[in-house]
Order: C-alpha cells, then sequence, then structure tokens
C-alpha cells in the first residue's frame, strides 16, 4: 500500500532554492523545465497538510513555498498577483486559485506568513477573478491586467471553489467565510445543478465570455493537460466531493447538493469506469460516452477514490466504501511506483507507463488528498478536517 510518508519524501525532493519544481519520474527535478505557480502552490498546500500532521521537517518546507510565493520569481510585485511560470507572464485564475488554496492551508497549520500570503491571493482573486453578476470566476488576464482572455472554463473555478472553502475555514472572520461560501455554492450550482444536470450528467467544461458552451473545444487537441475535449470524467468525481465539502459547511443546505453529487459521481462511474473494455477509467469521453484519449491519469482515479470515500462517510451507504476500496487496489496494483513511493501519472488503457499528457511525477497533491481523506470528518477544506 502507498506509504504517505514515502510519498511526502519524494515530494521534498522537488525542492528548488526559490520554489519547487517539477518532479521527473526518477525524482528529480525535470531540468530546463520552467518553474511553475501551480506546482509551487500545490506544494506548499501538500507540505501544510503534512504539517498539520505533526511529520518532522514539514514545516519549514511550507515556510519555504510560503515565502517563494510571497517574494520569489514567480510573485510579481510590479502588477501584483503570480505569473503561470516563470516563462509565462499570463495571470491564470487555475493557478491563483492554488496560491489561495496554499495560503489558506499555511494559515490554518500556523505557520509564519501564512496568513499575509492568504490575504493578498485573496484579494486578488475577488478583485481580479471573481465576477459577481456570473457567480464564477474569469479565466486569464495578461501579465498587467488589462487584457481578459474570451475563453471562461469549469476547471479554474473548480479549483475557484475547492480555494474560497479552504479560505473560508482559515479567515477568521465569520461575514468573510460566509460570502466565500456563498460564492462556491453559486459556482457549483452554475456548473453542477445548472450546465451538468441539463446535460445528463455530462460535464462541459470550455465556455465562450458569456458562458455559453463550446463542446467543440480543443477537439483537435484532445489530450490537453488542462483543456481537454469533451467530458473529463475526472473532473466529475472532483465536483461531486466539492459538492459534499460545501454541504457540509452550510448550516441549511440545498437538497440538490447531495443529490446531484450522487447523480455527478453514478454518471462518472457508470460511463467511465472500462469504458473502453478495460479496467479503469479514460481520461476524456465525448457526448456519446465513447472514449476520446484513454489513457488512464492518476488524478482521475485518486479523486474517484477519494469522491467515493467522501460519499461513503455522508451517506454511510456501503457501495462507496466498496467502490472506493476496488479502486484504491486497482491503483495499487497499476499506478504505483515502488521505484518512488509516488503513483505513475499517466499510464496507457492496458497498464503501461505513457507520456503523451503527463511527464514524470510532477506532484503529490491528488495522490495526497486521497490519502488524507480517508476515515476523517468532511469539512470545507482538508486542513480544517486535519486540525
Amino acid at each position: 500500500m502507498t506509504d504517505l510518508d514515502r510519498l511526502l519524501d519524494f515530494a521534498a525532493r522537488s525542492r528548488l532554492p526559490d520554489g519547487f519544481g517539477y518532479l521527473g519520474s526518477d525524482g528529480r527535478v525535470l531540468p530546463g523545465r520552467p518553474q511553475e505557480t501551480w506546482i509551487v502552490a500545490r506544494m506548499t498546500h501538500v507540505f501544510g497538510l503534512a504539517h498539520l500532521l505533526g511529520r518532522p521537517g514539514a514545516g519549514e518546507l511550507v515556510r519555504h513555498g510560503v515565502d517563494a510565493l510571497r517574494t520569489g520569481p514567480l510573485h510579481d510585485g510590479e502588477h501584483g498577483g503570480w505569473r503561470s511560470a516563470t516563462d509565462d507572464d499570463t495571470k491564470a485564475a487555475y493557478v491563483h486559485a492554488f496560491v489561495v488554496l496554499a495560503g489558506a492551508t499555511a494559515t490554518v497549520a500556523g505557520v509564519e506568513g501564512g496568513r499575509a500570503l492568504l490575504e493578498e491571493a485573496l484579494a486578488v482573486w475577488q478583485r481580479d477573478f471573481w465576477d459577481e453578476d456570473a457567480g464564477l470566476a474569469v479565466e486569464e488576464w495578461d501579465r498587467a491586467w488589462t487584457r481578459l482572455s474570451d475563453y471562461r472554463g469549469a476547471n479554474a473555478n473548480m479549483h475557484g471553489v475547492e480555494a474560497t472553502l479552504a479560505a473560508a475555514d482559515a479567515v477568521g472572520d465569520p461575514a468573510l467565510a460566509a460570502r466565500l461560501r456563498g460564492q462556491a455554492l453559486r459556482s457549483a450550482g452554475r456548473v453542477v445543478h445548472g450546465w451538468a444536470r441539463d446535460r445528463d450528467w455530462r460535464l462541459p467544461e470550455h465556455f465562450t465570455a458569456a458562458w455559453e458552451p463550446l463542446p467543440e473545444y480543443n477537439r483537435d487537441r484532445p489530450a490537453d493537460p488542462f483543456r481537454p475535449y469533451g467530458v473529463t470524467v475526472g473532473h466529475q468525481f472532483e465536483w461531486a466531493r466539492l459538492c459534499l465539502h460545501l454541504r457540509a459547511t452550510l448550516a441549511d443546505p440545498p437538497g440538490w447538493l447531495l443529490e446531484d453529487a450522487v447523480a455527478l459521481f453514478d454518471a462518472a462511474t457508470d460511463r467511465g469506469w472500462a469504458a473502453d473494455g478495460e479496467d479503469g477509467f479514460p481520461y476524456t469521453l465525448d457526448w456519446a460516452d465513447r472514449p476520446v484519449v484513454g489513457a488512464r491519469m492518476h488524478w482521475a482515479l485518486c479523486e474517484a477514490v477519494a469522491a467515493a470515500t467522501v460519499l461513503a462517510e455522508v451517506t454511510g451507504a456501503r457501495r462507496y466504501r466498496e467502490l472506493a476500496d476496488r479502486w484504491r487496489a486497482h491503483g495499487e496494483a497499476r499506478f504505483a511506483d515502488p521505484a518512488t513511493g509516488s503513483w505513475h501519472h499517466e499510464l496507457t488503457p492496458g497498464g503501461e507507463p505513457a507520456s503523451g499528457t503527463w511527464a514524470g511525477q510532477p506532484d503529490a497533491y491528488h495522490l495526497a488528498q486521497m490519502l488524507l481523506l480517508d476515515g476523517r470528518p468532511v469539512r470545507g477544506s482538508l486542513a480544517a478536517a486535519l486540525r
């Protein structure tokens, strides 16, 4: 079975003098690859969770990540916010959601500088990404915040929900926490209770600036790591789980949060598992539930296990625990890499390591969260559950 301590030992090898880098399959930072804010932020978050567990040395790694995000090369001291990478000046919602998450986890963990990072990142999110009229976040600006992309995406909003729930657990201001949870509810309502429900639980990911779905988006680039064509099975599990974390924070949650989580989970399970005749979840399906990209992604399986784990905790239904155990065993048999202690990030449908979308084993976010959710109460954030 995958050991959390060994996974965190592997993750710690990503440390660079001014942040964290993208790990290859040999546990070394890939040479020549630019430093990326989403990697730095996700690793900071993971080490924050480890610090909450009392893991020796984790606190220093969180502080390193916090310092890198506050003053390192990815932070834009001139225009504010964070560049997507050292070679990419765009200001992306996806990236900033993870900076908010890192700041929130560091704050809950009591790490020096965590609250300052959270306050700065949350201010940028609220001012530059959150669209109050839409109840959703916009996608991407240029470095100077003067040009906004016409594209809108569900992926960034999914992580925006995760980040704002984590921030609500960390801010210490009841009114602000309630406002953040209200924003998360509005976003989940539009994406899950709106678009996904209206399409019989086939979740659209890509939209125009007016939030009109673009079902053919990236048909010519179906294996894109962040904006693939069609239905992304792992995201349906992720949204289902987030609906349950959101539900746990509300005094009087709407009934659809649980109902839609179950329906979205069931659709992903029934349509996704072995859709091409091989065990596992293909990366993407088309709108008729046929596999498009058959590669198996570790993160999608992790999110399936995590969603089943949370549904088992919330409902008490045995079938979710049985699915979580069966899928976890599949992951241990297929994805686990005994050489690193992590999981291969991508496999062929037959189970061989692949790199069509993901090279190496870049970070520990999905796998660490899957391991940590097991046996813990459902809260708005994993940091709050560990606290």
